[in-house]
């Protein structure tokens, strides 16, 4: 067993400097620093056009204006630090910084990052110059903005809960699926400069292959060495540390975002703003869910999974290969954590911890449906992703992941199954 783990880590940690050497630059070549200004408007970005930023350092002096999507870009002729100053006289009217001190941020670093591109400096902007929209028209974007999220969520919660239903693993480095979702799309569109589409594909393709090494890798090993789910549990503890600061190390700790598609105007529908991404988010997270379920319910495969997850050895001595079904789970639960962390790319920046941050959610919206129902675990996501949004109207929003987890508690005190018990394993 200890052969085939240390064989699988080499694996990875090879491909990983594979890519490196492919993307990253000899020099400062292709380094720049830049950002987006964006201004939240009742909890809209909208961006910044037409102001002036200025970067300086090592003799060098740059600037750039910010585009009609917010975006610039200063081009650096060396590696080494920078101060980095927006020039507020040329900020529209009503708008400012949230920090007013924040003027210059000083001594930014850019150093040869592994995939190279670029330094992202950002300057918070909190005042708003848009008419204060009604209650009514907060709430109906919140409430779309809260299905969207519940989406995500419910890519991430499925595939954890049909790995619960069939193996009893409570997998803690479910979030570090997540996040190699986006990493890898990250690294195929801005590092190796794929189209976005190839890269979704191939970031897609990877995340399925990273589900089905983690289960034949690590876990295969441990069920046939008759390990208990409390030890399993731990070592999922210790393999979320480990990929967490694997990723930091080959990665790098700076937010990053894909090359294409980013700050795109909003479409108004009635009260409500949609980017072309976000309508993308809710057709793509919608037809793969729709897709898992009928897989699982009217296929061999679906139904073996479905009986693997009743009765184990009951399945077996009616013939199932029942390690075949697992890797199946595992396979389908890689992909569709790694989509999620993909589309989840899109509505916040790609960083090495992004599956970690929402992870709590992925197991509230799990636990809140019922532990290891397909129903469950999406519906409960829509719950979360629902009350997480909307009670920003009412709460700071610092404190929406505490109310969605204080409801997850009172819920589970009244039904501990969750809401939809226990009636279905999966399907």
């Amino acid at each position: 067993m200890l052969r085939r783990i240390l064989a699988a880590l080499g694996t990875v940690i090879i491909a990983f400097l594979a890519l490196s050497f492919l993307a990253s630059p000899a020099s400062a070549d292709g380094q720049a620093i830049g950002g987006k200004l964006e201004n939240r408007v009742d909890g809209t970005k909208v961006p910044v056009a037409g102001v002036e930023i200025t970067v300086v350092g090592g003799g060098f002096e740059g600037s750039a204006t910010s585009d009609a999507v917010g975006v610039w870009r200063v081009e650096l002729p060396d590696l080494g630090t920078y101060d980095v100053t927006i020039n507020v006289e040329t900020l529209p009217e009503g708008v400012g910084l949230t920090e007013a001190d924040k003027v210059t941020i000083e001594q930014v670093p850019v150093k040869p990052p592994l995939f190279g591109g670029l330094k992202t400096v950002t300057f918070p902007l909190g005042v708003s110059t848009a008419v204060t929209t009604s209650l009514w028209e907060q709430a109906a974007q919140l409430t779309v903005s809260g299905l969207e999220f519940g989406l995500l969520i419910a890519l991430g919660a499925l595939g954890l809960s049909i790995i619960y239903g069939t193996t009893g693993l409570v997998n803690f480095a479910h979030g570090e699926l997540i996040s190699f979702g986006a990493l890898a799309t990250w690294v195929l569109n801005a590092g190796l400069g794929l189209n976005f589409f190839i890269a979704a594909i191939g970031g897609l393709l990877l995340s399925a292959a990273f589900g089905w090494l983690n289960n034949a890798a690590l876990w295969r090993p441990l069920r046939k060495r008759g390990t208990g789910l409390i030890a399993m549990m731990i070592v999922s503890i210790g393999l979320a540390l480990f990929l967490r600061n694997f990723y930091q190390f080959f990665i790098g700790a700076d937010k990053k975002s894909y090359s294409e598609y980013a700050g795109m105007a909003g479409i108004a529908f009635g009260p409500v703003s949609l980017t072309p991404t976000d309508l993308a988010i809710f057709v793509v997270a919608i037809v793969a869910l729709a897709a898992t379920v009928l897989v699982l319910a009217k296929t061999r495969l679906g139904k073996a999974t479905r009986a693997v997850s009743d009765n184990p050895s009951l399945a077996a001595g009616a013939g199932i290969n029942v390690e075949r079904v697992i890797t199946f789970v595992w396979i389908i639960g890689g992909a569709l954590a790694g989509l999620g962390g993909m589309l989840l790319g899109f509505t916040q920046q790609v960083s090495f911890q992004m599956g970690f941050q929402i992870l709590l959610l992925v197991f509230a919206a799990v636990t809140l449906g019922g532990l290891g129902t397909i129903a469950g675990a999406i519906f409960g996501s829509i719950i979360v992703g629902l009350f997480i949004q909307l009670t920003t109207l009412i709460i700071p929003t610092e404190l929406k992941n505490v109310g969605a987890l204080l409801v997850l508690i009172i819920i589970l005190l009244v039904r501990p199954y969750g809401l939809l018990g226990r009636r279905e394993r999966i399907g």
